[in-house]
């Protein structure tokens, strides 16, 4: 299934094995976009209304094409209800053929512009996770970016006590790991400087991923090898250059804003809710299934993210990237979200984060 939207039309991919003539397209299009606004099954003579200044059909003929976008499971007609609303392909359809990216206005710009702006590197992607979730007004997310590929830019070796050594290694990425290895020997202060600086030349402008895996080949033709403390460097290789900088990989803000939707009054969806903020491998999951690069925004939609859990929820993700690492930004919401104002959002606010790193 093609999820992936672009802000330029002519390039997007148009892959729904589902052709519509220009009459289904606009009454599809107004289902959907009416059942955002309304959160409520819409009937053929709201459709009719909505679209008297375009299309002068009788409540009579939009019923027979909602039939017909019935037939081909666009739309569905929930219980005895005269409405209709969208599926996860009718949803899909939208998404992908008649989306139309909506602009932010020019003070949701301002905001965003002076919250990211202003953030310092440490809490960059909290902030742009709170300014996301109270722009959206729908549970906000950041991937914590994956280091494998950050470049390392120096390591520095400071002592710390006659048998401990604190390893602190800086990234392209504006991030700072520190590691204490505990030594079986003393260590030799006046020494320090002199390994230091050859960790140095070995390790300067090399990803982390390759440091971790071939760190131990590096040095293996000096003399310097057999130094306890390079040989305790070797062995902790795997605490030292591992691409993650803690256990967590996402932050989340805003879940209160879901609860906020009619979609979620009930309890059992209100405990989706919760089973989604306890468990992030369910959103992990999703966001590392990686796509062309050229995709700007990608948008999950109910059912095609393989989670009970998810059903009732879409999800919009865009990347960024600080240095050389890349992380994705996104939204949950019910799957009535306005896709054409959150995925021009989400986005914009990815921009801003890989800019303001490489201020």
């Amino acid at each position: 299934m093609i999820n992936c939207v672009t802000f330029d039309r002519e390039t997007m991919s148009k892959v729904v094995d589902t052709e519509l003539n220009e009459r289904q397209k606009a009454i599809l299009n107004t289902i959907v976009q009416l059942y955002i606004l309304k959160a409520s099954p819409i009937g053929s003579r709201f459709v009719a209304k909505f679209l008297q200044n375009d299309l002068k059909l009788s409540p009579a003929t939009i019923r027979n094409v909602m039939a017909d976008l019935e037939e081909m499971e666009l739309i569905s007609h929930p219980h005895t209800s005269a409405g209709r609303v969208p599926t996860d392909k009718g949803y899909r359809y939208y998404v992908n053929h008649l989306l139309k990216i909506e602009e932010l206005t020019t003070r949701e710009k301002k905001v965003l512009q002076e919250q990211i702006s202003s953030s310092v590197s440490p809490d960059l992607l909290k902030d742009a996770s709170k300014v996301l979730g109270v722009l959206s007004h729908y549970l906000s997310l950041v991937e914590l970016p994956d280091l494998k590929e950050a470049i390392v830019e120096k390591i520095e070796l400071v002592k710390l006590s006659s048998t401990r050594v604190l390893v602190v290694v800086a990234l392209d990425s504006k991030d700072v790991r520190t590691v204490t290895l505990e030594a079986e020997f003393d260590i030799n202060h006046s020494k320090l400087t002199d390994i230091s600086s050859y960790i140095n030349e070995k390790a300067r402008g090399r990803q982390l991923k390759f440091l971790k895996e071939n760190f131990a080949k590096l040095v293996q033709n000096s003399i310097i090898k057999e130094h306890p403390l390079i040989r305790l460097f070797i062995e902790s290789v795997d605490r030292i250059f591992n691409p993650r900088l803690s256990e967590n990989r996402l932050i989340m803000t805003g879940t209160q804003n879901l609860l906020k939707y009619p979609e979620f009054e009930d309890v059992e969806r209100i405990k989706s809710v919760i089973e989604i903020i306890e468990n992030e491998d369910i959103i992990i999951h999703i966001i590392d299934q990686r796509e062309d690069k050229n995709c700007q925004v990608r948008v999950f939609i109910g059912g095609e993210m393989n989670h009970e859990a998810l059903d009732d929820y879409s999800l919009i993700l865009s990347s960024y990237s600080i240095g050389n690492a890349e992380g994705s930004i996104g939204l949950i919401g019910p799957k009535r979200m306005n896709y054409s104002k959150m995925a021009s959002l989400v986005y914009h606010v990815a921009n801003l984060i890989s800019q303001k790193a490489l201020s």
